[in-house]
């Protein structure tokens, strides 16, 4: 690799969920990853985005940024070898379309028509996942364990009492990734300690109080793969779904920032003593050559597709560093007011 040419800084990370569009994330901290002026304290991670979280904590323990970066890649080319087997695939008008969605597949429409009607203990009785076993291949939850080169948090959502729980290194299981992912009209809630959790989006897509509770890293740079805002309104049934969905997994996310916000306001009014409370420097990085993608397309994981939200990541990651790396360390680049204002 070649030699830093500016000094590292260190970061933290918050990766959000959104399916086979995780591979944005993927892309994102490949770039990071090689890039080499920073340095990761602490990784929060929802769904999708735990699963980027806990593979590129796995590789770092084995082989460093060139392990983390080698890990990511064999995570994602098994997610899409797995999808190879499954019936629900783009329908050949998807494909003479053009379009990466699956809207006009007949697998993928029974499948989401039956998901309304029918709960994964009736039609999934086996309880199959195999996104389960991909993660089991791939991962070494040892070397998860015991990761020292940065700090893992892993959110899923406690189906009895609504809250959030955060799974911390040593506590990081296959169970715990699972859970964290667990749509409910999709999964069967996954149970840990005898309590069962659903996805952590529903709660927090992703945390980021655990980055600035357990790390004395103030700048929090968080990978957006779920619009904000949207100007069209959505008209047809999957449209409104779909939008709902981004407004549930965008609240938790969105009060969050509203505190970050005031915290910071206070502190640079006086009122807030920075010694007490950590003044956060909030970064984002957004997936808005994304926001034209039907969300059919979080369900399909061909390579090709798969590598193509890599690329588009990779250059969202590169175009944001060379804007503001010299904002690290000393001040937000996101407009938080805008979020919710």
């Amino acid at each position: 690799m070649a030699p830093r040419k500016q000094p590292a800084k260190r970061i933290n990370l918050a990766l959000q969920g959104g399916g086979a569009h995780g591979a944005f994330t993927w892309g994102v901290l490949d770039w990071m990853l090689q890039d080499e002026r920073f340095v990761i304290d602490g990784i929060s991670g929802t769904s999708a985005g735990a699963m980027n979280a806990v593979v590129l904590a796995a590789g770092m323990e084995a082989g460093g940024e060139d392990g983390a970066r080698a890990y990511l890649e064999t995570f994602w080319r098994e997610v899409s070898r797995q999808s190879f087997l499954s019936p629900i695939k783009r329908s050949p008008i998807d494909i003479a379309l053009g379009q990466w969605s699956l809207d006009f597949s007949p697998s993928f429409l029974a499948f989401d028509l039956l998901s309304r009607f029918a709960s994964p203990y009736e039609f999934n009785p086996l309880n199959i996942n195999p996104l389960r076993d991909v993660v089991d291949k791939v991962v070494d939850f040892d070397r998860v364990h015991h990761c020292s080169a940065l700090k893992l948090f892993v959110a899923a959502t406690n189906v009895h009492t609504g809250k959030i729980r955060v799974f911390r290194e040593k506590d990081v299981t296959l169970d715990a990734v699972m859970a964290s992912a667990c749509l409910p009209h999709i999964f069967q809630a996954v149970e840990i300690d005898g309590e069962p959790y659903w996805d952590g989006g529903y709660m927090g897509n992703p945390p980021l109080y655990p980055l600035f509770y357990h790390t004395d890293t103030p700048d929090v740079v968080l990978i957006q793969i779920n619009p904000v805002h949207r100007r069209e309104t959505p008209k047809t049934a999957r449209e409104i779904l779909n939008r709902l969905n981004e407004i549930t997994f965008n609240s938790t996310l969105l009060r969050e920032l509203r505190a970050i916000d005031f915290v910071s306001r206070l502190i640079e009014d006086g009122k807030l003593s920075p010694d007490e409370y950590m003044k956060v420097h909030l970064h984002r990085i957004t997936a808005d050559a994304l926001k034209p993608l039907q969300a059919s397309s979080k369900v399909n994981a061909e390579w090709a597709f798969l590598t193509e939200l890599k690329e588009i990541g990779r250059n969202a990651a590169r175009e944001w560093m060379d804007q503001h790396y010299d904002d690290i360390g000393k001040r937000t680049t996101a407009d938080l007011a805008e979020d919710y204002s």
